[in-house]
């Protein structure tokens, strides 16, 4: 519904996707080997340019493609399905991510395309004694997006220059 909060029982507020399906197409991607549903996955990364000011927030955008005309299921060894990384740091951060040792899936149907917009604040955390806030340093970052796999196959790069 127009105007409406997602709440935690929305199937695309769990991970940024409209996650509701058929589940006769949820079935049929039970079928389809984890090799071939993993190849059949593009990931691509993309932000609008590519120079940026320290501290100044970076827009990106994620797009996770099944190019196979059939639905299929990737199994994630952890509940995480995505994500996206600023020179290996998760989510700008070096914050210990507690997760559930159960593993996750991510559907998809036939030919689907999944994109989600994200923004990184400029910022780096750091957790220790204290949580700190840090600008990076200038010159050329690396930023990443992945399909959690485990394998790090699924995943696509972009460097950007801080100035």
């Amino acid at each position: 519904m127009p105007g409406r909060t997602p709440t935690a029982s929305d199937p695309e507020s769990r991970y940024g996707f409209d996650e509701s399906g058929s589940s006769i197409a949820q079935r049929l991607a039970q079928f389809v080997p984890q090799s071939l549903a993993r190849r059949g996955l593009s990931v691509r990364l993309s932000v609008d340019r590519t120079r940026y000011e320290r501290g100044e927030p970076v827009e990106f955008t994620i797009t996770i493609r099944n190019r196979l005309p059939v639905p299929v299921t990737i199994a994630t060894p952890k509940r995480r399905l995505w994500g996206w990384t600023i020179d290996g740091l998760l989510e700008g951060s070096d914050e210990t991510r507690y997760m559930s040792d159960n593993p996750g899936t991510f559907a998809f149907r036939g030919k689907e395309t999944k994109v989600v917009e994200r923004t990184w604040n400029g910022r780096l955390k750091h957790v220790g004694d204290r949580t700190t806030w840090e600008l990076p340093e200038r010159g050329t970052h690396e930023l990443a997006a992945f399909v959690a796999t485990g394998d790090g196959r699924l995943r696509d790069t972009v460097e950007i220059t801080l100035e």
